[in-house]
């Protein structure tokens, strides 16, 4: 065992030499759980475990297939990681991609070289498609994040770089009182299609949690489910309009279901529905849609935004804040332009063009 690698070992690693003369290295840090390391310091193998035992968990299959200190190493901690693990499967999903897609491209790549140019470089690159761009920048800070807290660099690149700018849209239609009884027309009582119709407008939840209705979910005249996408409970009393369309619907376990009898995923439903919305010719309709909808009525009742947020589930008030607003600038409007009629009907003086 060289002086030289005995005056510096990587922090948090002690050697000592056994009764058999062979030299020892152990991870030992306050909090974490004490790990041999192999080989000698520096090398490839010890280096692997040292970056693991930083990070707090065992290393993953595939580990040893990668250079430590390299990106691909980095995006293997950190999907192996708590940070990563506790997500929702629907986020798990998207990072995973981007990471990957990133570590085909830089995978070989020091971690300790990434400087925020290169970040900056990397959206730019997909400026064209921001949503792209800017889901790369946080799977990136998340990866830069990992890499301070086991030691691969003392900074974060991504801190400082700003999202790209995406142009303002509207986002999924909100189906109109018109296009409501178009369906309805086209669609009716004890069809598939308007069931799944009912349940969406009448529930106000994502296509998502749809697909997993059934029986079991009623409860005390009201449909209780727990959303895929928040993990929220969510209550919703069943509406007078959707009572006599689930009385027709199956006992099954789901009351959507397949040609071939079996439950919708939410990808297989949003297509099949968008189909559903064609046949009765609403090409610009969707699922999301109708619970845009389904919001946009409650807001027009009255309802406040906590009340709506009760029945989509909205984990932010920001969205709902927006179908209540619309609502009360519609009465607004409509409030103020009768203060300035008179009682016989004629425009208030105030308004009268002067001679």
């Amino acid at each position: 065992m060289g002086s030289g690698v005995m005056r510096r070992p990587p922090q948090y690693c002690h050697g000592l030499i056994d009764r058999h003369g062979k030299a020892r290295w152990y991870f030992r840090r306050a909090g974490f759980k004490r790990m041999p390391l192999p080989g000698l310091p520096w090398s490839p193998e010890f280096m692997m475990a040292y970056e693991q035992a930083l990070a707090g968990q065992p290393a993953p299959i595939g580990a040893a297939r990668t250079i430590p200190g390299t990106l691909r190493a980095l995006a293997v901690s950190y999907f192996a990681s708590p940070a990563f693990r506790t997500r929702r499967p629907s986020t798990q999903y998207t990072y995973r991609n981007v990471i990957d897609r990133l570590c085909a491209e830089h995978g070989d790549k020091r971690v300790a070289l990434l400087q925020r140019e290169h970040v900056v470089k990397l959206l730019a690159a997909r400026a064209n498609t921001p949503g792209t761009a800017n889901a790369l920048r946080r799977s990136l800070r998340a990866l830069m994040q990992l890499a301070i807290e086991i030691g691969l660099r003392p900074d974060d690149p991504t801190r400082d770089v700003r999202k790209v700018p995406t142009a303002k849209r509207d986002g999924y239609h909100s189906w109109t009182e018109g296009e409501i009884e178009q369906f309805e027309r086209r669609h009716p009582i004890g069809s598939r299609a308007r069931l799944a119709f009912a349940l969406l407008l009448y529930t106000g939840q994502r296509r998502s949690d749809v697909v997993r209705m059934g029986r079991q979910h009623l409860s005390d005249n009201a449909i209780c489910v727990r959303q895929i996408k928040t993990g929220r409970e969510v209550w919703v009393p069943v509406h007078e309009a959707l009572a006599p369309i689930l009385a027709e619907a199956s006992s099954n376990m789901t009351f959507l279901l397949t040609d071939q009898g079996k439950p919708y995923t939410a990808a297989g439903f949003g297509n099949w529905f968008r189909d559903q919305c064609r046949a009765a010719g609403l090409s610009g309709c969707s699922a999301h849609g109708l619970r845009k909808a389904a919001a946009r009525r409650l807001a027009e009742a009255g309802c406040s935004v906590h009340e709506i947020a009760a029945i989509t589930g909205h984990a932010s008030l920001k969205e709902v804040a927006r179908y209540t607003e619309a609502a009360d600038r519609k009465r607004l409007a409509q409030s103020a332009m009768a203060k300035i009629r008179t009682l016989s009907g004629k425009p208030d003086e105030r308004f009268a063009k002067k001679g």
